[in-house]
């Protein structure tokens, strides 16, 4: 009976870095900070007709909600810009808005469901599950519906339509040609930025936003695209809308006074109470028209009617409101303006997007958060006009979307105020570390839990790409030869099982498969031997399938990769100078030691400097020493794996 041959070359025991010497340089030299796949260009150009068409969707958008607030209260066909609180009719302020609730509702129920909302959630879900794929029909009803409810009143923002409509854009010229799901997905997300960017004339925060919300990577092959995207929508935007920054600045002085540093910290508080307050009313408001017992087409006219009622109130509160968030920024709010805006606004808001009505929700955050900092202007110090409503903004946004730096770069990029940077970040830091520690998730993520999906928004390096295979690969210990019957590898498998288990066949579980020359024919593995009996005559030669090898310089993410591409969980390691000889073995339980040193790193606390105490217990080890002993792999543990993991090639 034929028995095993040793391995030809035995690995030898893999070092740290740190120890192997100079010449591992040269073993990662093919490695690179990022990965450019070969058609990132190619996307990367496509995202210029795709910026220039989303951002003349999104001023055909804004041209539209301003025909419609004409028609609505001015009783005029015009484009130019209007106000709901500037009808002569003050009526309309309570009719208007049911109207265009009933007119979504109809539209929701015959056209697509998937106008309702306001536009992120939407977006985000066409991503995760849609395979970035928009209908077109979308594309028309999306901007549509959204132009019929702020048009008629409703407090919300063009943006979230906006982004939904320039993703339809990206997405469906995406599905016109033949491109991956990740490259539908950069057109879609590029279009969204440029939408955003078009509408506020704020590209760097249009790419943060699509960053932070919606890529759910930070990568060359979609950042390119979206950046191109937002600075050609940019670009288109100039000319017809302008470039000048969309509100007054607050005129900050370059130094404040310590204790505004201090009250920036209270405003932040505040804004994140805020945020919380408003991400509970609109899915508080969701839940209660979830009750009504008659069909959601009725939905949004009855939170038209709450919209109606409180624009009887205050008027002002009633559609985009670029006129008030100006005045809010630039100091020349009222007191009651302040206060009418901070409590009816954040009503009618809240309560009417919960019915399922189209519309956005940045533009009533910049309103609301003006508000709520106008209003402490009222009783901190004074700094500049407007300058605690522009803070307060900030901190609002970062509570809200959970998207700091966002919120921060737009409300700079809206106003052109630098000198509020400092303030800025520390109101919406503060903001957000109230929102993260109370709230599970943000009013745009709460949507898409309730349909079933999670969604995480932390970023960090995968472990996986930080450890190379040649630090936890095992050796070769045994081999059999392509003329060994299967008959007689499986009576030595037997013949073992009584053996040292370090020495056992079994350990291996992978066994390559030599011809005479000890080239690499294929692999077989102990589960496919265990089941032939000795009077098997068949040839491993014949019997072994193409062996999946990987080198020790890769990534053990390039090797996950491969692993899940070809369904395994053991694979072969080859020298990139010996290809047909193999050196090594990585399995599953290789990368599942990868992530628990990433785990031991995050949870081990140590102290390395500071003065220690004399005891009788033993001393700690070396620093160096742990983490080499936490890096080491049992070469049996490592090589034999779980019997409950598939043991398929």
């Amino acid at each position: 009976m034929s028995r095993p041959q040793p391995a030809p070359q035995q690995a030898a025991r893999p070092r740290p870095p740190q120890q192997a010497g100079h010449g591992l340089a040269a073993k990662v030299a093919h490695l690179g900070d990022f990965h450019v796949p070969p058609r990132a260009v190619a996307i990367t150009l496509l995202a210029i007709p795709v910026g220039a068409a989303a951002a003349l969707v999104a001023v055909g958008l804004l041209k539209l909600i301003a025909l419609f607030t004409n028609l609505a209260f001015h009783g005029r066909l015009s484009i130019a810009d209007a106000t709901p609180h500037g009808t002569p009719h003050r009526w309309l302020l309570l009719v208007m808005p049911i109207v265009g609730g009933l007119v979504i509702g109809l539209m929701a129920r015959y056209g697509s469901e998937k106008i309702r909302g306001h536009g992120m959630p939407e977006a985000i879900e066409s991503i995760l599950v849609g395979g970035s794929r928009v209908q077109p029909r979308v594309a028309v009803l999306k901007p549509t519906s959204a132009a019929v409810s702020i048009g008629t009143g409703g407090p919300f923002g063009a943006e979230g339509p906006i982004i939904m409509t320039g993703g339809a854009v990206g997405s469906i010229l995406a599905q016109f040609l033949k491109v991956t799901t990740d490259e539908r997905k950069a057109l879609l997300v590029a279009g969204s930025a440029a939408g955003m960017a078009a509408t506020f004339n704020a590209p760097l925060a249009a790419i943060l936003l699509a960053v932070e919300l919606l890529l759910f990577e930070w990568r060359p092959r979609t950042y390119l695209p979206v950046a191109v995207a937002a600075v050609t929508a940019t670009l288109v935007r100039g000319p017809i809308l302008g470039t000048a920054p969309l509100f007054g600045g607050a005129h900050v002085p370059a130094h404040l006074a310590p204790s505004a540093y201090g009250l920036c910290v209270v405003a932040g508080l505040a804004a994140g109470l805020l945020a919380l307050g408003a991400t509970a009313l609109v899915y508080f408001s969701e839940d209660l028209f979830a009750k009504l017992p008659f069909h959601w087409m009725w939905w949004p006219a009855i939170g038209g009617a709450i919209i109606g009622i409180g624009g009887w109130f205050e008027p002002h509160a009633l559609g985009v409101g670029y006129d008030v968030i100006d005045q809010l920024l630039t100091g020349r709010a009222t007191v009651g303006l302040v206060l009418g805006i901070l409590v009816v606004k954040t009503l009618i808001w809240g309560l009417s997007l919960g019915s399922g009505t189209s519309g956005g929700v940045l533009a009533p955050m910049f309103m609301i958060g003006g508000a709520l900092g106008a209003a402490e202007g009222l009783v901190f110090p004074h700094v500049s006009p407007g300058f605690w409503a522009l803070v307060s903004l900030a901190g609002v946004l970062g509570g809200v979307m959970r998207s700091p730096l966002t919120g921060i770069v737009f409300c700079i990029e809206l106003t052109h105020e630098l000198n509020a940077l400092i303030p800025m970040v520390i109101t919406a830091s503060a903001a957000y570390l109230l929102s993260v520690i109370v709230l599970k998730r943000s009013v745009l993520t709460e949507k898409l839990a309730r349909r079933g999906l999670h969604l995480t928004r932390e970023y960090s390096v995968d472990p996986l790409e930080t450890h190379l295979v040649r630090q936890l690969e095992t050796p070769v210990t045994a081999t059999f030869r392509a003329a060994t019957t299967a008959g007689e590898a499986a009576a030595a498998l037997r013949s073992d099982a009584h053996a040292d288990p370090r020495e056992q066949l079994a350990a291996q579980r992978l066994y390559p498969v030599l011809d005479e020359a000890d080239r690499l024919l294929g692999v077989v593995t102990r589960r496919e031997l265990a089941h032939r009996d000795g009077a098997d005559a068949t040839p491993l030669g014949e019997l072994a399938r193409p062996a999946v090898t990987a080198h020790d310089d890769e990534t053990l993410r390039a090797l996950a990769n491969r692993m899940a591409q070809h369904d395994i969980t053991r694979i072969l390691i080859v020298s990139r100078d010996a290809p047909a000889r193999p050196e090594g073995i990585v399995s599953l339980r290789h990368l599942l030691h990868a992530r628990r040193i990433d785990v031991h790193e995050e949870q081990h606390a140590q102290r390395h400097l500071g003065i220690r105490r004399t005891t009788a217990a033993s001393p700690a080890p070396a620093p160096e020493a742990a983490e080499e002993a936490l890096a080491a792999v049992p070469a049996q543990q490592a090589s034999s794996g779980s019997t409950a993991l598939s043991e398929t090639h």
